[in-house]
């Protein structure tokens, strides 16, 4: 399906028509001169979508973002990396207020058009003298998408992007992402921007972003911990001229565009999780529903001992299976078959015989491929994490000090 696409070279959030991006390094995070503080904006008037975490913990940008987002559209998004906001009261909310305030005078906009993400250390407030300084210093440009995706990395080793374009109707849908740690999307510190230059109705656009999110970041884990912060974005300008029609050939490529772009980026997050080694994809088959083949995808990737397991090449199978027996999904023992890799380990409920060297080797791999039948129904959905090393407790074991 993506063959019809085509995937541009270094592509990124400002790839699509009429967006533009700038980067300053503010003082937020503690590295110096480390970028980390971002805006990304459009040229003109964008219908805009976005999903928030559905942690009742919420950050100050969430709840303000969500604010702006009842009129429906947007004209910019600024982003700071190095402090979440999150659990800073009346004085991180005003914080968040004054940000799109300045970005709105800074670049002549209405307030309710600009959009705020944080992400970082929770408790702490935002040093808004640096931040209020920055703004000012901000200067976006077409080839400024590169380093937007590389200043809103908190704990990433790598930044996350992509644009890809219809050669056939002539449009571009690009974004970015970040996110390493506390991953267990429910709408992961994860944060994705999202910009399209087709002209798309507000609902159409939020529905197939929610369809979107689903399919890609709600089916991917690093530890198991959603966010305060968790955010996605899509931003639709209509600068290329193509109006999508709900059901026209237009319209379904856009679709699917979005949809492999949104994979792409949370595919890169379950790659660069923390401490990771390996990212594993597990597809679930035979399920009952598909909301049941995410329960089990969600926690098989979630659990601690399949993913020390698969960190360690040991093809330890039955902690796949005992955590998808405890996720909630309907479950029958005697109609799972479990295969690692290709190496099937389990049919029909019963262990089979394989070569546990063999399959040492191929939990080795940078990408592990597990697939689970349940044997139930015709559902079926795929997700993606990754292994736990002992770099992961590092990491967090002293995030703050």
């Amino acid at each position: 399906m993506i063959s019809r696409f085509k995937v541009i070279p270094g592509g990124s959030v400002t790839s699509a028509a009429g967006f533009s991006a700038g980067v300053v390094a503010a003082g937020i995070k503690s590295a110096l001169n480390a970028p980390d503080l971002a805006l990304v904006i459009s040229d003109r008037p964008a219908n805009a979508a976005a999903v928030f975490t559905l942690n009742q913990f919420r950050a100050a940008p969430v709840v303000l973002s969500e604010e702006h987002l009842r009129f429906g559209q947007a004209r910019a998004i600024i982003v700071n990396a190095g402090c979440a906001n999150a659990g800073t009261g009346k004085t991180g909310y005003e914080n968040a207020r004054t940000m799109t305030e300045l970005a709105a005078d800074r670049f002549e906009l209405d307030s309710v058009t600009v959009l705020v993400a944080s992400t970082g250390v929770i408790g702490v407030q935002l040093p808004m003298e640096k931040v209020k300084a920055g703004i000012k210093k901000l200067i976006p440009s077409g080839d400024g998408g590169a380093g937007f995706a590389r200043a809103i990395m908190t704990t990433d080793l790598v930044p996350k992007e992509i644009a890809v374009r219809s050669p056939e109707y002539g449009f571009t849908v690009g974004g970015c992402a970040k996110g390493s740690g506390m991953i267990h999307p429910d709408m992961a510190t994860m944060l994705a921007f999202i910009t399209t230059d087709v002209s798309i109705d507000g609902k159409m656009l939020r529905d197939e972003l929610h369809k979107a999110v689903d399919k890609s970041f709600n089916v991917i884990s690093v530890d198991g911990d959603t966010s305060t912060n968790d955010s996605v974005f899509l931003l639709a300008n209509g600068a290329s001229g193509i109006e999508l029609k709900d059901g026209d050939g237009a319209y379904h490529a856009f679709v699917h565009t979005l949809e492999y772009v949104c994979i792409h980026l949370a595919k890169a997050i379950a790659r660069d999780g923390e401490g990771a080694t390996k990212l594993i994809e597990l597809t679930v088959t035979g399920a009952y529903s598909v909301a049941d083949a995410r329960k089990v995808i969600r926690t098989v990737l979630s659990s601690p001992l399949v993913k020390t397991a698969v960190y360690g090449a040991d093809p330890n199978w039955g902690r796949i299976v005992a955590a998808a027996g405890r996720s909630g999904a309907y479950f029958e023992l005697e109609k799972v078959s479990l295969t690692f890799g290709g190496i099937c380990v389990l049919a029909g409920g019963t262990p089979q015989p394989f070569d546990k060297k063999e399959a040492s080797t191929r939990l080795r791999q940078s990408d592990v491929f597990i697939e689970l039948d349940l044997g139930l129904g015709q559902a079926s959905a795929t997700g993606w994490g990754c292994d736990m090393s002992e770099e992961y407790i590092r990491i967090n074991a002293d995030y703050t000090t």
